[in-house]
């Protein structure tokens, strides 16, 4: 039996194309993590399970919450704005139907970055352990880039998964602002040393030689820019908080 879950947050752009995506599932659960838009109805009318979840208490909560609720002996975490291909579904069934030796799945993942595929600035190559055997996954940690603590063997998929990531700039500076305020928390309970101008500027910098030089971010035209930039901008944003919640805290 495979359970699929979904995380979501204010999705109902998003939501239903996953869902059709997964349709193949013996249960869909998706986790309500603060919905306040259609989410939920969509989700109920397509037969997904709604497990609440607390607002705000991480992005390793959410996956514990619904690891909890599944009722499968296999999970696949799948996000709302990622899709399972076809020929992803077929290989998941057969890795599901076998005696097979690994514990959980790398996936590849095809990255669609404002409308357009991308393969530099490091979205290239990119793999997501999401296909658990349910008795190995321990747990999810870190609230936010949560990773999975799994028991035995891990094995790699040979097809893609599609991941919708950012479609707009609107949502790009929604999404910053959440995040970048889980980083300032994180930050300031690892006791961030005092942020000062060269710091500041120093991060940004290696930011920028990272995106631009190193992963060659350039090489995805356009879209590549926009987003070797907005990295940059992340990275400023996240010392800036940081600075004004030290400030405050004194």
């Amino acid at each position: 039996m495979l359970s699929v879950i979904i995380i979501t947050l204010n999705e109902e752009t998003m939501i239903g194309d996953c869902l059709l995506s997964v349709k193949f599932a013996d249960e869909i659960i998706v986790v309500n993590s603060g919905n306040i838009d259609t989410t939920n109805s969509i989700a109920k009318q397509c037969g997904a399970r709604i497990v609440k979840s607390a607002p705000g208490s991480g992005y390793d909560q959410y996956r514990n919450d619904g690891l909890k609720a599944a009722k499968g002996d296999w999970i696949l975490y799948v996000d709302a704005d990622e899709r399972v291909t076809p020929l992803l579904k077929q290989e998941i069934e057969q890795i599901i139907s076998t005696d097979t030796h690994s514990s959980a799945y790398e996936i590849p993942r095809r990255n669609i970055y404002l409308g357009k595929e991308m393969f530099f600035g490091g979205w290239g190559n990119d793999r997501v352990i999401r296909l658990f055997r349910k008795d190995k996954l321990l747990q999810y940690k870190n609230a936010l880039h949560e990773q999975p603590e799994v028991e035995g063997e891990i094995g790699m998929l040979k097809n893609s998964m599609v991941h919708f990531s950012h479609r707009d700039l609107g949502s790009m500076l929604d999404k910053t602002l959440l995040f970048t305020g889980y980083e300032v928390e994180l930050r300031l309970k690892n006791n961030h040393p005092k942020i000062v101008s060269w710091r500041i500027t120093r991060v940004m910098f290696t930011e920028f030689w990272q995106r631009f030089i190193k992963m060659q971010a350039w090489r995805d035209g356009v879209e590549g820019i926009i987003d070797g930039m907005f990295q940059v901008f992340n990275i400023f944003i996240i010392y800036a908080r940081l600075w004004e919640a030290q400030n405050a805290k004194r």
